[in-house]
């Protein structure tokens, strides 16, 4: 599809990454609902989009509320072509730590937010994609993930976050797989470090070790170079079941 048909909902679509794949999608003509939980960021957010976005405060997790929105948000848009999944929390924390073992709910929290929230809104949002009018080769519609490279090589106190994005790397083929019948792909971006907000409130001494640890380009990557990513995914149908790493080359140490 072209980003001026994209017709795209954005989870996390407030701040980092999800913002600037929004940006990227309304600057070349698209229109984007921006699901997240922080309702005065999304307000803010939609209000600088300008009318091609709206917010939809949700909770990925919520099986009915998010059926809801997805159902609102197409309405809204005019239609659904694009879910964009970028909501997600760290969970960081030891399987062994000072306080003794982690509580079971902070592990089940991350993969519930990560990884279930993200199958979750895919799920709705391909129930109404399937009803689409075919595109070119048959398309009805593109679902994008985002994983980590924390799914392959995650560092001390990142089990509970390296398990939620490496099911996120490991549904991404079965779910290519059983939606091409009806003309939906499937992918998944596995970032390495990029400039979050997160980031942003570190020291600069640890913002320089990071980028240190990158091979080529040395540097943090830019939220614009993942919405390009993103756009390059949605304008080229051959790209299906398959996970991008997008890390200048980094391989996660230990700790």
């Amino acid at each position: 599809m072209q980003l001026a048909q994209a017709k795209a909902i954005i989870t996390g679509g407030a701040s980092g990454l999800g913002h600037a794949v929004a940006q990227h999608i309304v600057a070349n003509g698209g229109k984007v609902a921006l699901f997240d939980v922080n309702e005065e960021k999304g307000h803010a957010a939609a209000k600088e989009l300008g009318d091609s976005a709206r917010f939809h405060k949700t909770d990925v997790t919520n099986e009915d509320g998010v059926t809801a929105n997805v159902a609102a948000a197409r309405d809204a848009m005019g239609g659904l072509n694009v879910v964009m999944n970028c909501a997600g929390i760290l969970g960081a924390g030891r399987v062994l730590g000072k306080e003794g073992p982690m509580p079971l709910k902070n592990f089940a929290g991350t993969v519930m937010v990560n990884l279930v929230g993200s199958f979750n809104v895919a799920k709705a949002g391909a129930a109404l994609m399937q009803a689409n009018e075919t595109g070119e080769d048959g398309e009805r519609g593109v679902i994008v993930n985002t994983a980590s490279v924390a799914a392959y090589e995650g560092q001390i106190g990142q089990a509970a976050y390296s398990a939620s994005k490496g099911g996120v790397v490991g549904m991404t083929l079965p779910m290519a797989r059983e939606l091409s019948r009806f003309g939906i792909r499937v992918m998944t971006i596995a970032p390495g470090i990029f400039w979050t907000p997160m980031v942003d409130g570190m020291p600069p001494q640890v913002q320089e070790s990071l980028s240190a640890s990158i091979p080529f380009p040395s540097r943090l990557g830019k939220p614009e170079e993942f919405a390009a990513t993103v756009a390059f995914i949605l304008t080229n149908r051959y790209l299906n079941g398959s996970v991008i790493r997008l890390d200048g080359a980094v391989r996660l140490a230990p700790k």
